[in-house]
């Protein structure tokens, strides 16, 4: 491997006093360390994953709000028989524009975590957040004000969703980070089933109280965050990147609970502060590097759009935004049941994910994921175009085949839960180098909102036109993304951030790259024989 391309993205060579120094710390023998070590670390960081709590609280919420008879006599039109109803359009906008705000907040609102720190960027989107509730909470009769309330909500999301992963990868140990970045669709899962939960609760109230109550708990939502991040330490590359070099230390001290001077600490702030100075020697870095960066930087950043594009083109958010409709669809006649069923199986199966990341790596569990996900629509387009409906598509149905249907997407939703759903968000936050690695997850999470987008705005008008055969337009991806994964995703498990550097220079195709062994690794093997 040469020295340019080590390079972060121009020609200029890398200073090989560099090199050695980060070898020499790379190899610095660490203390061996036990679970009781790693608990405050992991306590740490899932404060930060809390903020993916606030995501998935407004996915299962939102498709409550769109059944509930005040919102609707509220923010609805009334039909020729004097009922009240929100028109397809009106619910995709509703729905849809909280992810423009999302993938605005991403690209645009994640840069004061760049400059202020993780923590300052963190409880400043939550500021965000709580006015574009209280517009939401506000609002009488007037559709388009709840409209504005959830872009602005958005714009927070969005922030939130590029910073959290962030800030637990480059605070985590490499041997906790897959686990830890999963935590932050843990608590997506936890938001999404509380929101299913609270609107079951609240959905037999006579008046405006059945979607305000769920709204108002997002200030308790905000306020616990914003209270963990006073306590959670910076993230120590941010600080080095800063010159911070003693708040560093006290970070990772505090972190791995031992003191500041520990042989431990200095080997960590020296290891960070080689890469840092190696990525510095190509200058600042700007949104031009995300293409012509090295090694490899374009490649990894459409390897994160393609991925989060593809999470969303698994169509799990036809599920979780318009899961109370699909229901009533089959013939339930308490939908919002049924939407806590898929709640509990979501929340439940990400535990399976935060095991299996580590222990089958990143490329075996999306690959698992996209072959299982594909047989269920599969099967679920089938059932549901073919063997539903008794007359047509509309009326009666056969109750068998919407129990099959019921059960499948369940089973569709632990095979997602468990792979795609916190899958990508570990390989997007630890793919790419700590200079550019804020741009790029921005840019690739940003992709994310725009298929999210698209996705729910389009999703009431494509269902009443071909219904269930929307199932196969998903299954398509799926089976699309199988391929890609095996041809385009490295395997990144067990590297620290500064190995995949190395990983991508060395030009190891994907699908060898489970067994590519880091140079300091196979030197270190070599002296022990």
């Amino acid at each position: 491997m040469s020295q340019q391309d080590l390079s972060s993205g121009t020609n200029t060579p890398v200073n090989s006093n560099v090199l050695d120094k980060e070898e020499e710390v790379a190899h610095a023998s660490l203390p061996q360390k036990g679970f009781k070590d790693y608990i405050l670390i992991s306590f740490f960081c899932l404060l930060v994953a809390f903020g993916g709590f606030v995501f998935g609280f407004d996915t299962g919420t939102i498709g409550g709000f769109l059944n509930m008879t005040d919102f609707q006599e509220r923010f609805g039109e009334v039909n020729a028989e004097g009922e009240h109803y929100i028109s397809d359009i009106r619910t995709g906008l509703i729905v849809s524009v909280f992810n423009i705000g999302c993938a605005f907040g991403g690209i645009f609102l994640s840069k004061v975590g760049d400059v202020f720190g993780r923590r300052i960027g963190l409880m400043f989107s939550m500021v965000i957040y709580v006015v574009g509730i209280v517009i939401q909470i506000s609002s009488q009769t007037h559709w388009y004000q709840v409209m504005v309330g959830r872009i602005i909500t958005g714009l927070a999301v969005g922030c939130v969703a590029v910073l959290s992963p962030l800030f637990i990868s480059e605070t985590a140990p490499k041997t906790l980070r897959g686990p830890l970045v999963c935590c932050f669709q843990l608590c997506i899962t936890l938001g999404i089933f509380l929101g299913y939960c609270i609107c079951f609760g609240t959905k037999d109230l006579s008046d405006s109280r059945q979607w305000r109550v769920p709204l108002g708990l997002c200030f308790l939502w905000a306020l616990f965050l914003v209270t963990g991040m006073v306590f959670m330490p910076e993230s120590p590359r941010y600080l080095v990147e800063k010159s911070k070099i003693e708040e560093a230390k006290k970070s990772i001290a505090r972190s791995n609970k031992v003191d500041s001077e520990d042989p431990f600490v200095y080997a960590e702030v020296e290891l960070i502060q080689a890469g840092i100075d190696r990525e510095a020697l190509a200058g600042s870095a700007s949104w031009k590097e995300l293409i012509t960066g090295k090694p490899a930087i374009f490649r990894r950043v459409v390897m994160g759009i393609m991925l989060q594009s593809l999470q969303q083109l698994t169509g799990i958010n036809y599920f979780f935004y318009y899961g109370t409709t699909i229901f009533q669809a089959v013939g339930l006649e308490d939908s919002f049941e049924t939407s806590i069923i898929l709640g509990t199986v979501n929340f439940a199966s990400t535990f399976v994910g935060i095991y299996i990341i580590e222990r089958l790596g990143r490329r075996i569990t999306l690959l698992g994921g996209s072959f299982w996900m594909f047989v269920c629509l599969l099967i679920y387009a089938c059932i549901g175009s073919l063997r539903l409906f008794v007359n047509g598509h509309e009326g009666e149905t056969y109750e068998a085949s919407g129990n099959a249907m019921i059960f499948i997407t369940c089973l569709y939703i632990f095979f997602f839960s468990s792979t795609w759903a916190g899958g990508v968000y570990t390989i997007i936050s630890e793919s790419y180098p700590l200079r550019i690695r804020s741009k790029a997850m921005a840019v690739a999470t940003a992709f994310n909102w725009l298929w999210g987008f698209l996705i729910s705005f389009f999703t009431p008008q494509i269902t009443n036109a071909i219904h269930f055969y929307y199932g196969f337009v998903f299954a398509g991806c799926l089976l699309f993304s199988f391929f890609y994964v095996y041809f385009f995703v490295s395997e990144t498990k067990g590297l620290s951030l500064e190995e995949v550097d190395e990983l991508y220079a060395a030009k190891v195709a994907p699908w060898k790259s489970p067994k590519w062994v880091p140079k300091g690794e196979n030197e270190a093997e070599a002296g022990d024989v």
